[in-house]
């Protein structure tokens, strides 16, 4: 298939060059069509369109391999832009042009996308100056990077559904997610406690000791559940208010056997690829809430508001702090694509792959 104004990258001289800040070109991971990331996805290089009046030249840095990334490629995902197009739904960039009408942001600010499909895999961009967001000065640079999808989608379940005060309790599964290290993180610099649910792993105690140089206050598997560690970890913790569920399927029972009555579960995610299994006893007998929660409609509904804008501030002043870290992760040359979409396809991964654009 071919594409407008798209060509494949070669390792030449010439081309390198054209990759300076002054280049009229960036190379981008692009599919065409929809299936197996491995096969439909391709380094190309790509014309940039001038900046005008309105518009901004970024510079990115880095950007995440998330698995809404892979689902949308896969084309299994409610986005779907239209094709062909460049992948991505965060990173972290630096502007280094302004349109003369541009206010918004500024020579040398650090952005991140304020737009759903602003293709953040690609070593330049230019954009509405709206279409992003800058970020407080001396935020880490892969806090900027991850905190969009995993660390605002963490937040807004610790703060929308439940009113928690320090002393509650918090309980996850897929709890060594991108997403589930930041709930561990933002619940700890709140007060909260965290019970947190993982797959049984050969290398389950190594996890366990990360989580818990994260903040978890406790680390189980679901197998564990079944025996005596329910018991010993209620010893010590309050029944959670509120449950997060990123898999369906059977864990959910779990979840909802764990929880205080008249408490509150969260689908973000369904790992399992299996329907959420309710209880009808749960619903009448425990009055347990079912609630469902997808950070992109949030974002939709809030791009560049005060509520927006105040919890990008809080979660990279946690960063800076050190009190939220980036999710345990590996930085890829984007020449090196290949190898980190094969690493977030593996099972039992529980490091992220961030593509970097500095070679």
């Amino acid at each position: 298939m071919k594409f407008p104004r798209l060509y494949q990258c070669f390792n030449s001289v010439e081309i390198k060059r054209l990759y300076s800040d002054i280049q009229v070109a960036a190379r981008a991971l692009v599919y065409a069509e929809h299936g197996d990331p491995s096969k439909v996805v391709q380094l190309m290089e790509t014309d940039l369109p001038p900046v005008d009046s309105s518009s901004v030249k970024i510079k990115m840095l880095a950007s995440p391999i998330n698995p809404a990334d892979i689902n949308t490629i896969q084309g299994v995902y409610p986005i779907k832009p239209a094709l062909p197009t460049v992948g991505g739904f965060e990173g972290v960039g630096e502007v280094i042009e302004v349109g003369g009408q541009v206010t918004e942001v500024k020579l040398g600010d650090r952005v991140i996308p304020a737009t759903n499909n602003l293709g953040t895999w690609r070593s330049h961009i230019v954009c509405p100056a709206n279409h992003v967001s800058p970020l407080p000065q001396d935020t880490p640079v892969m806090i900027g990077a991850t905190v969009r999808v995993n660390a605002c989608t963490a937040y807004r379940m610790l703060a929308d559904f439940v009113e928690l005060q320090p002393g509650d309790c918090v309980l996850q599964n897929a709890a060594n997610s991108g997403a589930g290290q930041a709930v561990i993180q933002i619940a700890a610099a709140r007060g909260l406690k965290t019970i947190n649910i993982v797959r049984d792993r050969p290398d389950f105690d190594k996890l366990k000791s990360y989580l818990e140089s994260l903040g978890a206050t406790a680390v189980v598997t679901e197998e564990s559940l079944k025996g005596k560690d329910a018991a010993k970890v209620f010893k010590e913790l309050p029944r959670p208010k509120l449950a997060l569920n990123a898999v369906g399927g059977k864990s959910t029972i779990t979840l909802i056997k764990l929880m205080e009555p008249g408490g509150t579960i969260v689908t973000y995610g369904g790992m399992s690829r299996q329907p959420v299994l309710v209880p009808t006893g749960s619903l009448i007998f425990n009055d347990v809430k079912f609630v469902g929660y997808w950070m992109t409609r949030w974002h939709d509904k809030h791009a560049n508001s005060i509520e927006a804008n105040h919890m990008i501030t809080q979660l990279c002043q946690w960063g800076k702090s050190g009190q939220l870290r980036a999710p345990n992760h590996k930085l890829v040359p984007l020449s090196d694509f290949a190898s980190a979409l094969d690493a977030v396809l593996q099972p039992f991964t529980s490091q992220k792959q961030i593509l970097s654009f500095d070679t």
